[in-house]
């Protein structure tokens, strides 16, 4: 019988929350494939596994969608850090994540690491409309759009002021806003603001579209979990887990040399 491959255990969790339609999917996508891709809403969740270093993080996407938000709870569950995801464009989704998704990250890890991230910057921001590729090569957004992927089978969007070079939208959350936020996030985990990351270290613009602060956001994000992954370690060689797949094979020979 052929040896069943083993997937690789997370070492820790990150876990993007946020509203329907503020980018969470295409930021994930952007990161994990270096490119963008026009997505469809998420049904529950999905997870991708990160190689950073010898370490195995897993990034985990939610439903922005009301029908789902009882999962956002689960997903959450022993989290080691938590992307809550507004639209710079869209004062509302800010709102949402004090009103509806802030309650979902009591399940998170108790030194669970909170960032505030503003998606789609590039239709608000010229500076983040300079696309970069897989390369780290710096491109003009038209360039970027004419790489864009759309998922099959469905129709291509119409043209509007959100997906046409050279319209700027109105900025509906500043910076001073996300920051705000914050510091009403850490008072809402009982955290005091000297102790705990800095707003301006915590707080971030991004393109999925353009790829603008992606990496950084991430790769920041990773670097600040990495206590959290050697911990975890340490705990599981003091008290090591046990291999059920192993027992069963272990336990089936067992079976098999006593048999008559």
């Amino acid at each position: 019988m052929p040896e069943v491959s083993k997937m690789k255990k997370p070492d820790v969790k990150v876990v993007l929350l946020g509203d329907m339609n503020v980018g969470k999917t295409s930021l994930l996508h952007r990161y994990m494939e270096r490119k963008f891709k026009e997505t469809v809403s998420t049904v529950g969740g999905a997870f991708f596994l990160k190689q950073w270093g010898p370490y195995n993080i897993s990034i985990w996407d939610t439903a922005g969608r009301e029908q789902f938000h009882g999962l956002g709870s689960m997903y959450c569950r022993g989290a080691a850090a938590v992307i809550l995801t507004y639209d710079v464009t869209n004062w509302q989704s800010l709102a949402e994540l004090e009103e509806r998704f802030l309650s979902l990250t009591d399940t998170a890890n108790h030194d669970c690491i909170y960032a505030l991230v503003g998606n789609k910057a590039d239709l608000t921001d010229s500076k983040a409309q300079l696309c970069q590729d897989s390369d780290g090569l710096v491109k003009d957004r038209t360039e970027c759009n004419e790489e864009c992927e759309v998922p099959s089978g469905c129709p291509t969007p119409p043209a509007s002021p959100t997906s046409l070079p050279g319209v700027m939208l109105r900025k509906q959350v500043i910076n001073e806003d996300a920051v705000a936020l914050y510091g009403r996030i850490l008072r809402y985990k009982g955290l005091e603001e000297k102790s705990s990351l800095p707003a301006e270290k915590m707080c971030f613009e991004t393109s999925a579209k353009t790829g603008y602060n992606v990496d950084t956001l991430f790769e920041t994000l990773f670097d600040l979990v990495l206590p959290s992954i050697l911990r975890k370690r340490q705990e599981n060689q003091q008290s090591p887990t046990v291999d059920l797949e192993e027992c069963r094979m272990v336990g089936s020979k067992k079976g098999r040399s006593g048999c008559c």
